[in-house]
């Protein structure tokens, strides 16, 4: 791909084009051999058809079947919602095909990076402290604990915006309008150095609040709990504090039975209080901050030393994509994921409403025959229940993917996949289980970002590589979460929140092995603490778990 090129096809059976910039109408269309003109304009991002096409027939982007079109469109013409709907092809159990090109791996071979060694033989990127609610009504509690140890134990960031409200109380006070106020050119507050850490081998108190634990059914309360103990066992958290309120759904035990699963050797400090069996709040919270602050000092003790690169887990997610989303970004960390397989490492694909299309694809590609009944069983059922709900996996594309060129579930699906690259499928996890081998893992997992990036790494991913075309905050409160831009112009535009930008491979002056190589060096940086992601400085603390058959 270079820079005189405006337009690419992206797989040899594709029958659309897709603008890598915007293209007036009557543009001139050379390609293999052909001449045609564009029937009207195409924005960057867009398709358009390669021949004419008639009600029913086919779209193939990426090789797979991804819509049909409703009426006639001309050759040069823009495929939009208002011309195709979603379609994409059935699946079954076929042939294993494990054969694929492992990537060269010289240059990474034998690197390390500085991470927390845990008993359990994991190693973490992190070092933190998480205190959790079994039930929602200890929310309140859990954020009188964060206002009593944040500030105080030197976690506390020092960027706010307390002086912008101070000016807009000055303009008030001085009697200025609304229309004044509004278009009042506002001083950035002034950077502070925040307070020096007390504890200098924790990376920070996390405070992981939800709306979840009772009320619900058994089994979200059931799933809670594993993905709690996911979140306590995993290799970037030094232990935990949990507060129960004692009557609800998710219980402590059914925690203490999912940690066990997850590390039946567990050793890690894990403080458990159970507010009905305490009895005051006043009591409740001293206990709880006694046992947290033995427990950070006995963690502290704990520094980082080299490890092996095999021992990275690395989350692959995507939101707020774009028509480049399967161009640029994706397909680089493809190439990342396929290096570090063949290094030992593991990598995570989830969001199982973005794989619609590309089933076969995917379960051709699992080591055996089981793997890929499971992956299939999933599918079917996960957008069985949706379809129950109201709604199935071709609702799933959002306003903003539609607006920028991935107008069906299975345009955006095709581009997602790409993030898993090309290695044999070596496991498929139903939400929220453990990673446990090396390779690459299927996690059952809604579309939705947060969602899905909360289950990757309670899943035990310890890096997470996050890929945007339109622009989005997500982080996680215990893994960092790398963003990748898909184009350069959202990169430039929203420097606060994206580390790497993959607009390069759609321009033209890097290969998506150059971005790939790229990526992974950054990772290494920021799993040893040398680098602090975007999400981390602006302690983009999101988690949300997944209620069962709610979430796309």
């Amino acid at each position: 791909m270079t820079k005189e090129h405006r337009f690419i096809r992206i797989h040899p059976r594709d029958n659309v084009l897709v603008a890598l910039g915007d293209l007036g109408q009557g543009t001139l269309i050379e390609f293999e051999g052909q001449s045609f003109n564009l029937t009207g304009p195409v924005a960057a991002k867009h398709k358009f058809a390669i021949n004419a096409l008639h009600p029913d027939d086919s779209i193939f982007m990426y090789g797979v079947l991804v819509g049909k079109a409703t009426k006639n469109i001309p050759r040069g013409g823009l495929i939009s919602t208002e011309n195709i709907h979603h379609a994409s092809s059935e699946f079954h159990l076929g042939k294993r095909k494990l054969d694929w090109q492992q990537p060269d791996t010289s240059k990474f071979a034998g690197r390390t990076f500085m991470g927390y060694h845990r008993a359990d033989g994991s190693v973490g990127t992190a070092n933190y402290w998480i205190v959790i609610p079994l039930v929602f009504c200890q929310n309140r509690n859990i954020q009188v604990m964060k206002e009593a140890l944040v500030d105080k134990l030197g976690y506390k960031k020092a960027k706010n915006y307390e002086s912008e409200v101070e000016q807009l109380i000055g303009l008030y006070q001085a009697g200025k309008s609304t229309q004044e106020i509004l278009s009042a050119d506002m001083q950035a507050s002034a950077e502070e150095s925040g307070a020096k850490r007390f504890f200098k081998n924790i990376d920070g108190i996390k405070f992981l609040t939800h709306d979840m634990g009772c009320g619900g059914t058994q089994q979200d309360s059931r799933a809670l709990c594993g993905l709690l103990a996911g979140y306590v066992t995993h290799p970037n958290v030094a232990g935990a504090t949990v507060l129960s309120l004692g009557c609800q759904h998710a219980q402590a035990h059914i925690l203490q039975e999912e940690i066990a699963k997850r590390d039946p050797s567990c050793s890690k400090p894990i403080v458990i209080l159970e507010q009905q069996k305490v009895g005051t709040e006043r009591k409740l919270l001293q206990e709880a901050l006694k046992q947290t602050f033995a427990g950070l000092a006995a963690a502290n003790r704990n520094e980082r030393k080299p490890a092996s690169l095999s021992k990275l887990c690395i989350g692959l997610e995507c939101g707020g994509s774009d028509g480049f989303s399967g161009i640029s970004a994706n397909p680089a960390l493809g190439y990342v994921s396929d290096i570090l397989v063949s290094l030992g490492g593991s990598v995570i694909l989830s969001e199982f409403p973005e794989l619609c299309g590309v089933e076969q694809e995917l379960s051709d590609r699992c080591v055996d025959e089981d793997t890929a009944r499971r992956f299939m069983d999933l599918m079917i059922t996960y957008n069985a229940r949706a379809e129950r709900d109201g709604s199935g996996f071709y609702a799933n594309p959002s306003f903003g993917n539609i607006k920028d060129g991935l107008i069906t579930d299975a345009i955006k699906s095709a581009g997602a996949a790409k993030k898993g690259g090309t290695s044999p499928v070596i496991a498929v996890l139903d939400y929220p289980e453990k990673v446990t081998k090396s390779g690459l893992n299927l996690l059952c997992t809604p579309g939705s970002d947060v969602e899905s990036t909360t289950a990757e790494v309670g899943s035990g991913a310890n890096v997470v590589l996050f890929t945007t075309g339109l622009g989005t905050p997500t982080g996680n409160p215990v893994a960092p979460v790398i963003k990748l831009s898909t184009n350069t112009l959202t990169f430039n535009k929203m420097p606060d929140i994206i580390d790497i930008n993959c607009g390069t491979i759609i321009e033209g002056s890097e290969t998506i092995k150059q971005a790939g190589e790229r990526i992974l060096e950054y990772v290494i940086k920021v799993a040893s603490g040398q680098e602090q992601p975007k999400s981390v400085q602006l302690e983009q603390d999101d988690f949300i778990p997944w209620k069962r058959g709610v979430s796309l």
